[in-house]
């Protein structure tokens, strides 16, 4: 019997439940392929299914369980599936999946070292680790885990706004005379207009670059766009590199523009939630160069490294950075590790306890060695307070793939990402982007009808047999489509270009 609150099941009735949640998992794993890709949505039939949920009477777990699993398999756009050409959704890593099931069974609290001390030293270990793939030094990286890539780009933002006025982190914007600005190019993430907007700059704060023919960020006009506006009596703060952008995975001259950076004392953020992972892969490491130079970086392992929803990352080459900018102080949270004093520090007594050589008072634990910092307790690194802990499913990946297994798995994507391309050019199509990442961009020449390439694109999502969308470039509408997970094959993408031929003979017959 379940305990009277039902929050609690017996140890017979749980054994069932994981049994039978070990099972629906596997089916889907091992099935998914099996069904279309997603299906057509209907509002009227989905809350049809859930009216009758009042809550008004428990049911049994199973009962509950076996309705979920059914609707997923039934409404839902099947990210997992090998033919999801889409939105840098992959398939889940088996052993990120139990490292979901883990957390959530242990729940350790990452708001302070002192309830979590494994979990926290666990993350921070990922950060230096992720860190030196991109060429930053480990010993001297910040770093947190997030969300996902946008809040990662609003701490950039958040960061580098502090790092350039101080004066705003106690007196908000009123104490600037001027107008912070922040530099990206059209093909960076929105989130960034988001992050303008909830930081109070605004969204007239976000100034557009122009691109080249490749859609990659013009240094030269960067440049030219900070001189004209300083002389207006503006503020330029950040510059945002795209690192793989979503529409056409662009990647910024990194090394350029951090050039321009430089000299403009102004900070760079490279925004590679996806294509970040090419620092792991030897033959597209230098398509990132220069991104050791970049001031922070945001990186998604829920995009490319098949990490469950959602796991993302923001690092930082300026240690203290994180501290300025998210640090408070509060009488209830638990005291830093080995503060006898019982007080939490603020971020000015923890600059002068450091200064007295007080272990205690430092916060460090008891036997730690004397040349290791204390802990940081991560509500004071970043714009998260309680949350989950996001790094198990990427340690446990890395752990049981290491970097070979996963140097090998994104070797293979970019491999059937030149595939799709050179398949698509022998049927007739024209290639609309230029990138090493395995997104491919394409429309049947210049004079290409959007409405019917958007239709080829519906007809394939309706029909079940694959997900693809379209995207607007410089040169006018394109069908996008992209390797985006682990379990895509040759036998797919070869289905894939026959698919899109004989849609785009129904939509444009005798073009």
């Amino acid at each position: 019997m379940k305990d009277a609150d039902g929050l609690l099941l017996s140890p017979e009735q749980r054994d069932v439940l994981w049994r039978r949640l070990a099972e629906a998992i596997e089916r889907y794993t091992r099935d998914v392929e099996t069904v279309p890709v997603a299906a057509a949505p209907s509002v009227a039939e989905l809350r049809g299914l859930l009216a009758g949920w009042d809550f008004s009477a428990p049911v049994e777990p199973a009962e509950a369980l076996d309705f979920v699993v059914e609707n997923l398999w039934r409404h839902q756009v099947h990210a997992p599936h090998p033919r999801y050409f889409g939105l840098f959704n992959p398939a889940p890593a088996s052993m990120g999946i139990a490292g979901e099931a883990l957390a959530a069974a242990f729940n350790p609290q990452l708001a302070a070292w002192s309830h979590s001390p494994f979990a926290v030293e666990l993350e921070q270990h990922l950060v230096r680790a992720l860190a030196a793939r991109f060429g930053y030094d480990p010993a001297k990286t910040e770093g947190t885990f997030t969300s996902g890539g946008a809040e990662a780009n609003h701490s950039a933002v958040a960061v580098a706004l502090l790092r350039a006025f101080p004066e705003v982190g106690r007196r908000g914007l009123l104490a600037l005379r001027s107008q912070p600005l922040l530099y990206l190019s059209p093909q960076a993430h929105h989130s960034f207009v988001k992050a303008a907007r909830l930081c109070g700059l605004g969204t007239d704060a976000v100034r557009e670059v122009a691109v080249n023919g490749s859609l990659r960020m013009r240094p030269d006009d960067l440049a030219a766009r900070i001189a004209l506006d300083r002389a207006d009596g503006h503020a330029p703060f950040l510059v945002v590199a795209t690192a793989g952008s979503t529409g056409a995975g662009t990647i910024d001259p990194i090394d350029t523009l951090a050039q321009v950076a430089e000299r403009e004392g102004i900070w760079l953020h490279v925004d590679a939630a996806w294509g970040g992972a090419a620092a792991l892969l030897p033959e597209l490491r230098p398509a990132l160069a220069g991104i050791e130079r970049a001031s922070s970086i945001t990186f998604d392992p829920h995009k490319w490294l098949a990490m469950p929803m959602g796991a993302g990352m923001f690092l930082t080459r300026h240690p203290g950075a994180l501290e300025r900018t998210f640090r408070v102080t509060t009488g209830y949270m638990p005291r830093p590790a080995g503060d006898a004093s019982g007080r939490c520090r603020t971020a000015i007594t923890g600059r002068a306890a450091a200064s007295t050589g007080d272990e205690r008072s430092r916060g460090r634990p008891a036997g730690q060695p004397a040349d290791q910092p204390p802990p940081a307790d991560p509500y004071t690194h970043s714009m998260q307070w309680s949350r989950r802990f996001i790094g198990l499913k990427l340690f446990l990946s890395l752990a049981v793939a290491g970097w070979r297994g996963y140097e090998t798995s994104l070797r293979r994507q970019v491999a059937l990402g030149d595939r799709l391309r050179l398949g698509l050019a022998a049927a007739g199509w024209t290639l609309a982007n230029d990138t090493p990442l395995p997104v491919v961009c394409f429309h049947r020449g210049a004079g290409s009808r959007a409405a019917a390439l958007e239709a080829v694109a519906a007809e394939l999502v309706a029909a079940g047999e694959a997900w693809i969308s379209t995207v607007h470039l410089d040169a006018g509408t394109a069908l996008r489509a992209c390797i985006s997970t682990f379990r895509t094959t040759e036998r797919d993408v070869d289905r894939l270009i026959a698919a899109v031929g004989r849609a785009w003979g129904r939509q444009a017959p005798g073009e």
